[in-house]
């Protein structure tokens, strides 16, 4: 199958959905330390597979200070999704402020080599009861 013989929107069918948590136990407020997990779930909806085999993230505080981050994998893997299948897994990152978000993208290839993003929406991290 050439690469123009896969139909793009097909390609694009991997489906994220996040749960964050903030993490007061870890948490130090004095000291400007805030720490959220965040849970994401990748589902390939999509009638192929594809592996995901990077990762881009940019994360902001409420001060508009941005960390760019990107590596190969999540959590140190490199899961190969089937059509219908997920992989889910949970990390953590930390804030200087209460309330910041994240948004970015996973490198994803096909079994043909085709390479395309999933996006990956900004979702909020925020300590409770923070936002109106």
């Amino acid at each position: 199958m050439s690469e123009e013989d896969l139909d793009e929107d097909r390609l694009y069918q991997i489906q994220i959905d996040v749960y964050t948590r903030y993490l007061d136990e870890q948490s130090s407020p004095e000291d400007n330390r805030y720490v959220f997990s965040y849970t994401i779930t990748i589902s390939n909806q999509s009638e192929y597979p594809a592996k995901l085999v990077n990762r881009h993230w940019l994360i902001t505080d409420a001060e508009g200070g941005v960390e760019e981050v990107r590596g190969r994998g999540v959590v140190g893997e490199q899961p190969y999704l089937g059509p219908g299948e997920q992989f889910q897994y949970t990390s953590g990152t930390i804030l200087k402020t209460p309330v910041g978000s994240m948004e970015g993208s996973y490198g994803m290839v096909t079994d043909e080599g085709v390479e395309f993003e999933a996006v990956i929406p900004p979702f909020s991290l925020a300590v409770p009861r923070i936002l109106h």
